[in-house]
């Protein structure tokens, strides 16, 4: 039997679909890629957005069409709140609510750096977010699995693990003993096929002194942190229900900065939460100004049925200028990123390799600790090689390396 997989959404996503793709390996499916028809489909939804949940269907709809008679198999985050609409789609076989085995995974198909789930669900409830309230209440997983994940994964080839959660910092609150991100940061130090150990996204107020003076003083942690700010307006960030100020946010990177020179800042924007007016979107594009992100992530506010801010979003008028607030913010975060990466010209820096890059022939691409995008002109197979790589220009989305 033939198997395709299809993943929307986040990097806990990816994971639990890795982690369902090894139980279907084991029992004899064979996984099928590109335009060939397969016997069975799963499909592992999002719902962040609208347009998350647009996809979702469209892309359940093209299973169908592809193979109508296949098994077209339906989980995450969207199942949990439109389980109804989904079971409405004529042709979707089972709908599974929950898709979580306790064995983990080996490997992570056709990536070079491995998601390692540590944490789901969240407790923040932020105004504008679905998540919560389809993937429940922060939950930890106790270190021994997340230990033993680590080395499979390491003993298979990946040297790099991306830690990752829906809250990760509040991984090991749950647990009892309590424990925190720096206890499971301090384990997987000491795999030694491990090279490199990132963390995926972390709240502000997650960011402690301990995390800090890790950072800072371990040759694996990679000196990169994507901390969201969504909004540099603290009228906004009340209503958001966020519990940081501009200030408070502004004070921490600089803190963070000072401590570890070099370390790359990336973060998500949202655009256009109801009653943003130009005041409130110029705040947030001063405090990007000032944090001078690697990168941001712009998101336009998307209604969420359920959530604080769906009432709020349907009794006012959407923002009219929305586009031209996103092409705004996307300029100026271009500009900070290449101020950023200016400042590794001429430096040596360690870049690991993934694949050969579609954006120019005979290059290979990686990325570096501080998750710079580094092209390298080479004739020798560098996937998941660990290179010293001097930076000779850059550009708005890689630098060129010699």
């Amino acid at each position: 039997m033939k198997i395709k997989f299809h993943t929307l959404g986040c990097k806990v996503n990816q994971y639990d679909t890795q982690s369902i793709r090894e139980r279907f390996l084991a029992r004899g499916f064979q996984e099928e890629r590109g335009h060939r028809k397969a016997d069975w489909y799963l499909i592992n939804t999002c719902t962040v957005t609208a347009i998350a949940d647009q996809k979702s269907r469209g892309i359940i709809r093209r299973c169908i069409n592809e193979n109508p008679k296949a098994k077209i198999i339906v989980t995450g985050c969207l199942v949990k709140k439109d389980i109804s609409l989904l079971a409405k789609i004529r042709g979707v076989s089972f709908i599974i609510e929950k898709c979580f085995f306790r064995e983990g995974i080996s490997g992570f198909c056709s990536h070079t750096r491995a998601f390692l789930k540590i944490q789901d669900g969240c407790d923040n409830f932020c105004a504008y977010c679905k998540v919560p309230l389809v993937r429940g209440r922060s939950r930890s997983r106790p270190l021994g699995e997340v230990v033993k994940d680590a080395a499979r994964l390491a003993e298979n080839g990946f040297k790099e693990i991306v830690l990752t959660g829906i809250c990760l910092g509040a991984y090991g609150r749950d647990l009892i003993p309590k424990i925190s991100l720096v206890n499971v940061i301090d384990a997987l130090e000491k795999i030694d096929k491990i090279i490199r150990i990132r963390l995926s996204s972390i709240e502000a107020g997650d960011v402690t002194g301990a995390l800090i003076q890790k950072l800072a003083k371990s040759s694996k942690l990679c000196p990169h942190l994507h901390i969201p700010i969504q909004s540099g307006d603290d009228g906004i960030l009340k209503r958001m229900r966020r519990r940081y100020t501009q200030a408070s946010y502004l004070k921490l990177i600089r803190r963070i900065k000072a401590r570890i020179p070099g370390l790359a800042v990336t973060t998500d924007c949202l655009v256009g939460f109801p009653g943003e007016d130009e005041k409130n979107f110029r705040n947030t594009l001063s405090l990007v100004k000032k944090i001078k992100p690697l990168k941001v992530h712009i998101f336009p506010y998307s209604a969420r049925a359920g959530t604080p801010a769906y009432s709020e979003a349907s009794a006012g008028a959407p923002v009219s200028n929305l586009k031209e607030r996103i092409a705004v913010l996307k300029k100026a975060a271009g500009l900070t990123s290449l101020g950023y990466k200016k400042g590794f010209l001429g430096k040596k820096i360690p870049v690991l390799f993934e694949a050969r890059s579609k954006a120019r022939k005979g290059y290979w691409e990686g990325y570096s600790g501080n998750y710079i995008k580094v092209l390298f002109k080479s004739r020798s197979a560098l996937k998941n090689k660990l290179v010293f790589i001097r930076l000779k220009s850059i550009s708005s989305d890689y630098a060129i390396g010699v």
